[in-house]
């Protein structure tokens, strides 16, 4: 038997339905007036509706936001959006929502009125962005006006319906010390990565699905100096750099209902090389074209920066041979050569079972042995222990910097010599507590 409190929820539910079809048949404001002029008009008619005088004043705002948001916003979906603390929403069909929100997935309570309704939303997503989905072409990235990342499956290939996975940002993006704040790493390894990003070391960033990779590359280019132009190119634009005033941002964009028009990330990385960049910033290399990244960095581009996924840094090497491979017949012998010549640091991040996210492992390429290319730890997650769900480690230092010809380049050889002499203070007192 229904509960009151279930009564009044479907009831709830059932005056949204039909207010929502009178402001729509009733109000000619949803095409043609500004914003203002409907919210004023939605709020004039739910204020004056007899059967809602039961409602609260809250509850009456809350009902004059959410018919705004239907015709306005993303429905349903817009105070999940709106919400600081869900980082991710997932529309497994228009009955069925799960949010991420401190870590945990869990099942709201919510639901679109109709599977036409969650096309309606996808189409205006899309269409906000220049982009095309439909039955013949049923997969898409874009991105909402806030930067929030979306990606979207369609039927045939989604069998319980429209698919709609939304990544949300924050508003500003997460600073060196707020990572460090968050036990993501330390100051020493922050310090250390500063240095590497204002002497113009290659980059290259990698780590599990929801391990931090866009948020570690923002906060990462907080160290360009401000006097650099930088390109960034992306296949949805996410990227928040606020530091540097000389700025272009590039996106991809699919093919057209004909086929035509697309324009690739090896298109992008191969017009950024003609807009005199200091550095090419790279959202995120999937295919054929981390072999033109790899040659953008060999050929004056130092500094660059990129991420890609991987289960650790081993991984990701193996991972870029086999995206080169897949644009370009090269013996691997090449392949590798071309990696270890190009990047000079790979940093990996791990998303641990605490649902924490931490840098896990910073490595240094110092060049090729029998075939393979070689690596040089300089931190590595150590775990200590565990208390209450909550994982107790960090980064130890485990060697140092040995390629230091662009930090003296770049007149950081005073802090060069200071690095290495806390090095090695920090190696006697370890040997001694061994001792």
């Amino acid at each position: 038997m229904m509960s009151d409190a279930s009564h009044r929820v479907l009831d709830r539910e059932e005056q949204f339905q039909n207010m929502r079809r009178e402001v729509r048949a009733g109000l000619d404001l949803t095409s043609s007036a500004g914003d203002k002029e409907l919210w004023q008009g939605i709020e004039r008619k739910v204020l004056s509706d007899p059967e809602l005088d039961d409602l609260t004043s809250g509850e009456r705002h809350a009902l004059v936001q959410r018919l705004f948001d239907s015709f306005r916003g993303l429905d349903i979906l817009q105070p999940l959006v709106d919400h600081p603390d869900i980082t991710e929403i997932m529309i497994n069909s228009h009955r069925e929502i799960f949010v991420e929100q401190e870590g945990e997935v869990s099942q709201i309570q919510l639901e679109f009125e109709s599977r036409e309704r969650l096309e309606d939303i996808i189409q205006m997503i899309v269409s906000g962005v220049n982009r095309i989905v439909n039955e013949s072409s049923p997969i898409v990235d874009a991105r909402l006006k806030d930067g929030s990342r979306v990606n979207i499956v369609l039927p045939p290939i989604a069998l319980k319906g429209p698919t709609m996975t939304i990544r949300k940002f924050p508003s500003e993006p997460m600073t060196m010390p707020d990572l460090i704040g968050k036990g993501a790493l330390h100051e020493e390894a922050a310090e250390l990565l500063q240095q590497l990003v204002r002497s113009k070391f290659n980059i290259f960033i990698g780590g599990g699905t929801g391990s931090g990779k866009t948020t570690f590359l923002n906060a990462l280019s907080q160290f360009i100096p401000p006097d650099e132009r930088i390109i960034t190119i992306e296949d949805s634009a996410e990227l928040q750099i606020v530091t540097v005033p000389n700025l272009v941002s590039l996106e991809t964009r699919n093919a057209n209902t004909e086929g035509k028009g697309e324009i690739s990330i090896r298109d992008l990385i191969k017009s950024s090389l003609r807009m005199r960049p200091n550095r090419i910033v790279i959202g995120e290399v999937r295919g054929a074209e981390a072999l033109d990244m790899l040659q953008a960095m060999n050929t004056g581009h130092d500094g660059s920066l990129s991420t890609g996924h991987a289960n650790n840094i081993s991984d990701m090497i193996s991972r870029l041979e086999t995206m080169v491979l897949s644009g370009a017949e090269l013996p691997i012998s090449v392949v590798r050569q071309q990696i270890s010549s190009a990047i000079d640091i790979f940093v990996h991040l791990s998303r641990l079972r605490d649902r924490s996210r931490r840098v896990t492992e910073i490595s240094e390429v110092i060049g090729m042995k029998d075939g393979e290319v070689l690596l040089n730890p300089l931190f590595r997650f150590q775990e200590r222990d565990e208390r209450e769900g909550k994982i107790i480690g960090g980064l130890v230092q485990v060697g140092k910097l040995k390629r230091i010809e662009k930090i003296q380049m770049a007149g950081l050889g005073e802090w060069l010599s200071e690095y290495i002499g806390r090095y090695h203070k920090e190696l006697e007192d370890s040997d001694n507590k061994v001792n």
